[in-house]
């Protein structure tokens, strides 16, 4: 037996989730979102380590439509995040539509039909005329490959799968990564902890995030007054699209700013002059991921913590070895080490028209058209696909620019016989040359290697220009870029 829908949604985090909620105010009533958990939540209910916070202001991280939060914090952590999202879920009664513990194991188009053919792990098939991709970019963990990682006698972890009753008091722990979750997890847990080694591959840089709580005065002021808070929300906004030319391979007023506050910064809390020498990176300003924290550089300089630089050469049962000939005893090793950027699949199994897989389309490096369309994968859309990430900003602004987008194709497929539709492969051609000749003149193509990129230096994560700039691409679904069956 097999249910049919118009639309089936593959995820429930913030992407999926805002699909969802678009659909049913457009009154499109005919869908499902499809999610592998037992609850919504995304990457907010993977990422539960100590100190998992957003590094974007709070009242930008979230949906232009609805009830706005009532953040607490300038920078929101994960707790709270996750239950606003669970709140959203609720009030736009969500809950009915989404399939709980359903994890696709393989989409197949099915040209005869014009459907997509959905199986799941649990053995049932799920037909849909289009199918949304609403799994991100970064969900799948990629832990430390590392000979010997399996010898190790301790307790190991990577930060996306922090186990609830994991305690680190008074425990020898080591951090593989000093990256975005590191420098969350290192401050959260150097106090409990007997010693904490954090063992850095390339020093990053760091610019102050300023949170602090908010007051009641101020929260309230801001839910009583729904134009400024849309005001100030709004000003926040076009200031940080503003701050995408320091992610330029231009000298400019913005760049030089910025750099000159992670310089001050690193200066100011760093009094050790080679501890400072080894966090000062040697990359452009934006090559990789610039980071954000009050209390990194200062966990950094506690008694009981130490920044370890010496390559890694094995993992052996009692602890670490370093290039150096060192074994640091351990008793807990904690993978910091992020995602695989490069595998956009979901962990699905997407076979689109003459039966191409997706993953062979991209084993160079995914690419779409405006990050949502593929060639040969009809009435098949992506939310946060390749080319959408931004440096800069909240990441939902591009999002929700990607749904608004979606609707307007299936208001265009309304009006299509067959109810197909599949982007021209010379627009999707000439669009991403265009995009790889923007991504040369910003510091992402910069001769860092990082997880924008693929092995050979091609950046498939981010978008190279202002959120504003993608807000006009993909304004208007434009039929003629299809091929209308």
């Amino acid at each position: 037996m097999s249910e049919d829908y118009e639309v089936v949604i593959i995820g429930a985090g913030m992407s999926g989730l805002g699909m969802a909620a678009r659909l049913k105010e457009a009154g499109r009533h005919a869908f499902t979102v499809l999610e592998k958990a037992a609850s919504v939540g995304g990457t907010w209910r993977e990422n539960t380590y100590p100190g998992a916070a957003c590094d974007v202001r709070s009242h930008l991280y979230w949906y232009s439509f609805g009830e706005q939060p009532d953040w607490s914090h300038i920078y929101a952590g994960q707790p709270e995040i996750l239950r606003n999202l669970e709140r959203f879920t609720e009030a736009h009664g969500l809950g009915e539509y989404i399939r709980f513990g359903t994890e696709v194991t393989q989409a197949s188009w099915s040209s005869g039909e014009g459907v997509w053919v959905l199986h799941t792990a649990r053995g049932e098939e799920v037909r849909a005329r289009v199918l949304v991709a609403a799994w991100g970019q970064l969900n799948r963990p990629a832990p430390a490959r590392v000979e010997g990682v399996d010898t190790f006698t301790g307790v190991q972890v990577h930060t996306a799968r922090w186990p609830e009753d994991l305690d680190v008091t008074g425990k020898r722990v080591a951090c593989i990564g000093s990256a975005a979750s590191a420098v969350q997890l290192v401050p959260a847990i150097a106090p409990a902890t007997e010693r904490l080694t954090v063992f850095q591959r390339s020093p990053n840089y760091l610019i102050a995030r300023q949170d602090r709580v908010l007051t009641d005065e101020e929260r309230a002021s801001l839910l009583a007054e729904p134009d400024r808070y849309q005001a100030m929300r709004d000003a926040m906004y076009h200031e940080r699209d503003g701050w995408v030319v320091a992610l330029s391979n231009d000298a400019n007023p913005v760049r030089g700013e910025f750099l000159r506050a992670a310089r001050e910064l690193l200066e100011a809390q760093v009094p050790d002059e080679g501890l400072r020498k080894v966090l000062t990176p040697g990359y452009a300003f934006g090559c990789k991921r610039v980071l954000i924290s009050d209390d990194y550089y200062p966990a950094l300089g506690r008694d009981n913590v130490e920044l370890v630089t010496e390559p890694i050469t094995r993992i052996e049962p009692e602890g670490i070895r370093t290039a150096d000939g060192r074994l640091h005893d351990v008793d807990v090793i904690v993978h910091a080490t992020g995602f695989e950027p490069l595998d956009r699949t979901g962990g699905v199994d997407v076979v689109g028209r003459d039966l191409r897989s997706l993953r062979e389309v991209w084993k160079e490096g995914p690419q779409a058209y405006l990050g949502m369309a593929v060639n040969g994968f009809p009435n098949m859309f992506m939310l946060y696909g390749p080319n959408t990430n931004v440096g800069h900003h909240s990441i939902l602004f591009m999002v929700e620019c990607q749904i608004a987008y979606v609707l307007q194709a299936l208001e265009a497929l309304d009006a299509v016989p067959s109810g197909r539709v599949d982007v021209d492969p010379e627009v999707q051609g000439r669009y991403n040359e265009e995009l790889q000749r923007k991504l040369a003149d910003t510091a992402f193509s910069a001769g860092c290697a990082s997880w924008y990129k693929t092995q050979d230096g091609k950046v498939v994560n981010n978008w190279p220009s202002s959120i504003e700039e993608y807000r006009e691409r993909t304004a208007v679904f434009v039929p003629q870029d299809y091929a209308l069956e």
